[in-house]
């Protein structure tokens, strides 16, 4: 069986890692060449960066701090934030990136997914989908939101992550809006719609707040569970409430498959 995957993930604004509730109200977590250091000490499996206020300001993303984050690191680097281009992409390829993800660009101009697949891989194609509950002709519907959260786009988050597959994402990140930086737990409605829905990797996003939430987001549909290949981890992780270790041994005793050299699971 696959191992399940602990990404912490660094929210970056104005070049601090910082993290909010609902994507606002932001607060400071440390300096993102310090932060990410410690998440490689600890054995996370992934990290991702995200500039979070590259697409709503119209700039490039910082690719000095990109590189410096990419130097401390030895496992898989995702970055996104700021993305327009297949030149910006290929700028974060070279700055130190094993992945890129695309959320504003993607639905803005949804042929950069392809191109991105073409000229990288499938592997190195990530779409981050940022769903929340609206209501729509007396319906409840998760749509998606682009540029961090501060515009609709009236697509629906099923049919969205369908169709970026067809374009050619190897991999989609799901941040619930609504979950996001409650600590209530990953929105295991949306996360089961789409990990159903799509034949690859979905990293559940939004609302962990303990080692608990993240069992409940990557136990298996067939178990009730969220059918995430992987949970994405920020403020828990950020203020010192659980180390990935502590959250590994957590999942490996419940049988959930997790790289960790005192996991028993397969």
């Amino acid at each position: 069986m696959l191992t399940r995957r602990l990404i912490p993930c660094l929210d970056v604004n104005e070049g601090r890692v910082v993290k909010g509730v609902n994507f606002v109200n932001l607060r400071d977590a440390g300096d993102p060449v310090e932060v990410a250091a410690r998440y490689e000490q600890q054995g996370a499996d992934e990290l991702v960066f995200l500039d979070i206020t590259a697409s709503h300001e119209q700039r490039d993303i910082m690719l000095d701090v990109v590189r410096r984050v990419a130097e401390q690191l030895f496992m898989p680097f995702t970055v996104g934030g700021g993305i327009r281009t297949i030149d910006d992409v290929t700028r974060l390829i070279q700055a130190g990136a094993e992945k890129v993800s695309i959320n504003t660009a993607a639905v803005l101009t949804p042929e950069i997914i392809t191109q991105t697949a073409e000229r990288f891989g499938r592997c190195a194609t990530v779409v981050n989908i940022d769903p929340k509950r609206i209501t729509r002709d007396d319906k409840v519907v998760f749509e998606v939101h682009t540029h961090g959260g501060r515009k609709t786009t009236g697509l629906e988050a099923v049919q969205w992550a369908r169709r970026v597959v067809e374009l050619g994402a190897g991999e989609i990140v799901l941040t619930s809006m609504d979950a996001d930086g409650t600590k209530d737990g990953y929105d295991l409605e949306i996360t089961r719609l789409v990990t159903a829905a799509v034949d690859v990797p979905v990293v559940a996003s939004g609302g962990c707040g303990g080692p608990e939430h993240m069992f409940d987001a990557l136990k298996p549909l067939a178990d009730g569970g969220g059918g995430a290949d992987a949970a994405l981890v920020a403020s828990i992780f950020h203020y010192g409430q659980y180390t990935v270790d502590q959250c590994k041994s957590y999942l490996a005793d419940r049988n959930i498959p997790v790289r960790w050299p005192g996991a028993t699971a397969a």
